[in-house]
C-alpha cells in the first residue's frame, strides 16, 4: 500500500509539473505593438494578437514581430563621385514592419539585407552626383536613397520611412582646398561690403553737401530779399521825409554844410550853380531883418 501511494503522488506531480508546462506552451501574453506569426505543422496560419493568444502545443509554434519603428546604422562606406572623388559616407536608415507575415517569410535577416542594398544604393547615387552637389543637395540624396530603399523592402513587408545622412567626409586634400575657397570667399565679401561702405558713406557725405548747399542757397537769397526789403522801405522812408522839406530848412542845411567846410584845412571850394539859386531867399531874409534892425532907432 505504501508503494502505491508513493507511485500516485509521483504521477500527481508529473501530470500538475505536465499541465504548467503544457500552459505555458500554450497560452502567450502579446502586446499592443506586437504580432506573432503562427506556424502549424510548419504551415504559417496567419498572425495573432494583441492580448492573450492561445497555441496548441508541440503542433503550433509562432514568431513574434515588433511592429515599432527601428533604425539602422550604416557605418562609412566610402563611394565615388561623378567627378572621381572618394567620400566617406554614413547615415541611418528608419524601417517598420507593416506586414508581419512577410517579413517573417520572406526575408531571414531584415537588418543585413537591407544594409547591403543601402551599401549598393548609395554608391549608385553618389555616382551619378558631382562632388559640391553631394555635399550641397543632402535631402535630396537622402530621399532618393528612401525611395530606392523602398521599393525593395516593401516586397519583405517593411517600409522605409527615412533615411538620413549624418556624415560626409570627402579626402583631406579636397578639405583643405575647400577650406582655402571658403576663406577666399570670405574675404572677397568683406571686401565687397567694405566697399559698399564706402560708397554708401560716399553718397551720404555727398547728399549732406548737396543739401548743405542748398539750405546755404536759400539762406542768402531769403537775405538778399529781405535786404532789398529793408532798402525798399528805408527809401520810402526818405521819400516821405523829403516831401515835408521847405527850401528854409535846405538853405538851414546847405548853411550847415558850408560851416563844416570852413572847419577844414582847404582853401578852395567849388559849388554848384544851384547852390546860389538856393542862398537867395536866405540872403534876402537876412536882408530883411538887418533893413528892420537899422529901422528901429529911427523911429
Amino acid at each position: 500500500m505504501a508503494n502505491l501511494s508513493l507511485f500516485l503522488t509521483c504521477v500527481g506531480f508529473f501530470l500538475v509539473l505536465l499541465a504548467i508546462v503544457l500552459l505555458s506552451l500554450a497560452i502567450k501574453i502579446v502586446r499592443e505593438y506586437q504580432r506573432l506569426v503562427v506556424f502549424r505543422l510548419g504551415k504559417c496560419v496567419g498572425q495573432r494578437g494583441p492580448g492573450l493568444v492561445f497555441l496548441i502545443p508541440f503542433i503550433e509554434n509562432a514568431n513574434r514581430v515588433d511592429l515599432r519603428e527601428q533604425f539602422l546604422e550604416v557605418p562609412h562606406q566610402t563611394t565615388i563621385t561623378k567627378d572621381n572623388a572618394n567620400i566617406s559616407v554614413d547615415f541611418l536608415i528608419y524601417w517598420k514592419v507593416v506586414d508581419p507575415v512577410a517579413s517573417v517569410i520572406q526575408v531571414g535577416n531584415f537588418a543585413a539585407a537591407s544594409q547591403g542594398i543601402a551599401t549598393t544604393t548609395l554608391r549608385a547615387v553618389i555616382g551619378d552626383i558631382m562632388l559640391d552637389d553631394v555635399l550641397a543637395q543632402r535631402e535630396h540624396i537622402n530621399t532618393v536613397l528612401r525611395q530606392k530603399l523602398d521599393e525593395v523592402t516593401e516586397r519583405w513587408g517593411n517600409k522605409v520611412t527615412a533615411v538620413e545622412i549624418r556624415e560626409i567626409l570627402p579626402p583631406r586634400e579636397i578639405q583643405e582646398a575647400m577650406t582655402r575657397q571658403m576663406s577666399a570667399e570670405r574675404t572677397r565679401r568683406a571686401v565687397v561690403t567694405e566697399a559698399e561702405g564706402k560708397k554708401q558713406a560716399t553718397v551720404t557725405v555727398a547728399e549732406g553737401d548737396k543739401q548743405s548747399a542748398i539750405l546755404r542757397a536759400e539762406g542768402g537769397k531769403q537775405a538778399q530779399i529781405l535786404a532789398a526789403e529793408g532798402y525798399s522801405m528805408a527809401l520810402e522812408t526818405i521819400f516821405n521825409a523829403a516831401k515835408g522839406i521847405d527850401s528854409k530848412t535846405m538853405s538851414l542845411q546847405y548853411l550847415d554844410a558850408l560851416k563844416a567846410l570852413g572847419a577844414g584845412p582847404a582853401t578852395k571850394f567849388i559849388f554848384p550853380m544851384e547852390f546860389t539859386n538856393l542862398l537867395k531867399p536866405l540872403i534876402s531874409y537876412a536882408g530883411e531883418a538887418m533893413q528892420s534892425t537899422a529901422d528901429g532907432p529911427k523911429s
